[in-house]
């Protein structure tokens, strides 16, 4: 059959009908337009509806899973509370990815940001399911002349009392005629749980290690042009002149274009050269003749900013206060058992996602449709409306699986790119980044230097802290904001403190998220190791004497004290902490309050043929209500790895106001050689509310960096690590 949308009728049903007989159903929200929904939950019927669900007449059930798909599970995990409500066996579903529902209306799937996993999102998709299971027991009360409540469902089958059971599929049909009731169905104990809190595979695992997952650039449209983008590599520059004659010379390439910087999208100027395939696109751009006009500053580098927060440090300038209390200032004039002052230099970081950027986009007189991995879909639709005029029920984007992310996907600046370029070629366009590009037009981490002082007293208790920072600032609006937090341990845990900031000027656009824990969090943790190698205590210990006195905070950074001293415990443990190494190994621990969750990593190492050996990982985390383990650990082994990277080899360095790296070659990921050789992750029970295990990375450098002063006693201030180490080896 030829089908067709009437936007005028496609409004948001609770109970529909597939032609061969599937159930559809979603949460109710309220009347709303919504955008193409896919064929497979669709059946025969194009009808006006948001599914989550597809029923089928034999049983097969197909659950949506709405959120953004790039590296961390909620492809599978989603689905997975509707089929729990739902009392489903997990065998039985096949998991489809949903399209984003947004647009100017309520969205039917609630939120599909990459993050859309927390207490809130869980609960709507709970009722999705509960809703579900309770017009399915209808139907089977009515064919049996029962009363609802004396059956129950389990494992795709309405069950009675006597034995007698029926199917999902068989009730479909009956089930889609009954209404939902005004107040929500009640939804299940947590101690009826079969599927949350149970290990389950990936649900496109086998596509992924087949080669048969479709990433977002995997995706092409019928005469789409591949388009590529010379940039201007100094930030804040424009173009002064250009020759494209070569390029436009080169077999396949269809046109060059030029890009002006404009403040109504987030991309910087360029020339962007489409091609019929991305071998003459690449070409093309090669033998560009660029001339590019600087920004008033082209002498920017990262060694003259790192000066720069040496010298703001060592000014007279207090810089911009943060916290304060007690007597910091006077408290360290008095005699102290031990004083200690310290620096920590943090270079620029990258994303350096596995899949770069890239974006296909559609758009006609009556609308767009986008292909691209996000993880912000609805500031996506924006930007598409925004730079084209059309209403956003208008725009279609799909949202296939993303090679990673990290945050960087958070910037949709190529949909930007590709949406200027498609109206200026009049063609549908596919836009791609090379890892050049993406490593040089990055939002990057903050650089910046740490002076942390300290006083111990007779009793080796801490007196007296002083954290002084001098980096560049994310937001303006508070300079602070992420790189000296008020609430960031010690604060509280020490009578007499003091924090102070110092903003860095830089041109480079810079992002925020959860790496900016790490920034801080790896001075903060190297400190307090510090301060127990000089006062001979152990650094454990130090710390919860700290956690658990009696007069601390209840919290640290929004995390009870008692989640933070279990995880801190249980990695010291997990390590055998307490037994001396006498082999040339070193042990480091390191802990970390951080969105909601507590995590603690401790590292075993050696130093062995002059080459830096991890021996061992521990990581215990506290993320709070944990849907799949099996992916709760891997997202920490990659945190954990991830982190590492950053520590040990990575930097963004500027030289003459540019990007100087250019591939992974300059920017290198963590190799098996230095990988640790074996990893162990624990993740503590809880009931919290589940927070992201990404922050797991901000231990993983200071505990590295505690490790490495254990095994050669030297001391490593200055990452990228490795090279600092093997310069003071």
């Amino acid at each position: 059959m030829t089908a067709s949308f009437d936007a005028g009728r496609r409004h948001f049903l609770a109970v529909s009908l597939t032609g061969t007989g599937a159930l559809l159903l979603a949460p109710v929200l309220r009347a709303a337009p919504l955008p193409n929904v896919p064929a497979e939950l669709l059946g025969e019927d194009f009808t006006g509806l948001g599914p989550f669900l597809r029923i089928e007449r034999d049983n097969r059930i197909v659950i949506g899973a709405p959120a953004c798909e790039v590296g961390q599970g909620v492809f599978t995990d989603l689905p997975m509370i509707i089929a729990e409500e739902l009392d489903l066996d997990w065998s039985q579903v096949r998991v489809l990815q949903l399209p984003y529902g947004g647009g100017d209306g309520a969205n039917p799937y609630g939120r599909q940001g990459a993050d859309a996993a927390d207490a809130a999102a869980r609960t709507f998709l709970r009722h999705a399911g509960a809703n579900a299971r309770w017009l399915l027991l209808q139907a089977a009360a009515r064919e049996w002349n029962l009363p609802a409540e004396s059956l129950r469902t389990q494992a795709g089958e309405v069950i009675a009392s006597d034995g007698r059971k029926l199917s999902y599929g068989a009730l479909a049909r009956s089930a889609a005629s009954i209404t939902l009731p005004a107040a929500p169905p009640a939804l299940k104990s947590t101690a009826a749980y079969t599927i949350i809190g149970k290990p389950i595979a990936t649900a496109d695992a086998r596509e992924i290690v087949t080669g048969a997952c479709r990433y977002g650039i995997d995706h092409y449209g019928a005469g789409a042009l591949l388009a590529v983008i010379a940039r201007c590599p100094l930030p804040g520059g424009s173009l002064l002149r250009m020759d494209d004659s070569k390029a436009r010379k080169v077999s396949g390439v269809v046109d060059v274009i030029e890009l002006p910087h404009s403040t109504d999208a987030p991309a910087v100027a360029g020339i962007a050269v489409l091609a019929r395939h991305s071998w003459a696109a690449l070409q093309g751009r090669a033998l560009l003749e660029i001339q590019w006009q600087p920004a008033a500053d082209t002498s920017e580098s990262s060694s003259a900013l790192i000066a720069a927060a040496h010298a703001a440090l060592d000014g007279k300038d207090g810089g911009i206060p943060v916290r304060s209390d007690g007597e910091p200032l006077r408290i360290r004039k008095q005699p102290a058992r031990h004083r200690i002052e310290s620096r920590y230099e943090l270079p620029f970081l990258a994303h350096a996602v596995m899949e770069p950027p890239n974006a296909l986009i559609e758009i006609n007189q009556d609308g767009a449709r986008l292909v691209a991995a996000v993880q912000d879909p609805d500031g996506a639709s924006q930007w598409i409306a925004r730079l084209t005029g059309l209403r956003r029920q208008n725009i279609r984007i799909e949202l296939p699986r993303g090679g990673g992310s990290f945050g960087r996907r958070l910037d949709n600046d190529y949909v930007a790119e590709a949406v200027v370029v498609a109206k200026a070629a009049g063609k549908p366009v596919k836009l791609m980044w090379t890892r050049s590009d993406d490593l040089q037009h990055d939002r990057y981490r903050p650089l910046g230097v740490h002076a942390l002082a300290a006083s111990l007293d007779r009793h080796n208790r801490i007196s007296a802290w002083s954290h002084r920072c001098a980096a560049t600032p994310v937001d303006a609006r508070t300079p602070n904001a992420g790189l000296l937090e008020a609430t960031a341990f010690p604060a509280g845990f020490v009578a007499h403190l003091q924090q102070s900031f110092h903003p860095l000027s830089t041109h480079l656009p810079l992002a925020a998220g959860a790496w900016l824990d790490a920034f801080r969090t790896f001075a903060i943790e190297s400190f307090i190791d510090e301060l127990a190698v000089v006062s001979r205590q152990d650094a454990v210990k130090l710390r919860l004497t700290m956690l658990e006195d009696a007069k601390a905070p209840a919290t640290v950074n929004g995390v009870e004290c008692t989640r933070l001293a279990h995880v801190l415990r249980r990695c010291a443990a997990r390590i055998d902490w307490r037994t001396p190494r006498t082999d040339g190994r070193g042990l480091g621990i390191a802990c970390h309050a951080g969105g909601g969750g507590s995590f603690a990593h401790a590292f075993e190492v050696a130093v062995e043929g002059g080459q830096l050996r991890i021996h061992r990982a521990v990581c215990v985390a506290d993320i709070g209500t944990v849907i799949n383990p099996r992916n709760a650990q891997e997202q920490i082994a990659g945190a954990t790895l991830d982190g590492l990277a950053a520590t040990l080899q990575q930097a963004i360095t500027l030289k003459d106001g540019r990007i100087q790296q250019r591939g992974l070659q300059d920017y290198p990921l963590l190799r098996l050689g230095l990988s640790p050789r074996s990893t162990e992750i624990e993740i503590i029970d809880s009931t919290d509310d589940a927070v992201d295990p990404a922050f797991a990375s901000a231990s993983a450098g200071p505990a590295l960096a505690n490790a490495v002063y254990a095994a050669t006693t030297v001391r490593v201030r200055k990452l990228p690590l490795l090279p600092e180490l093997m310069r003071l080896l």
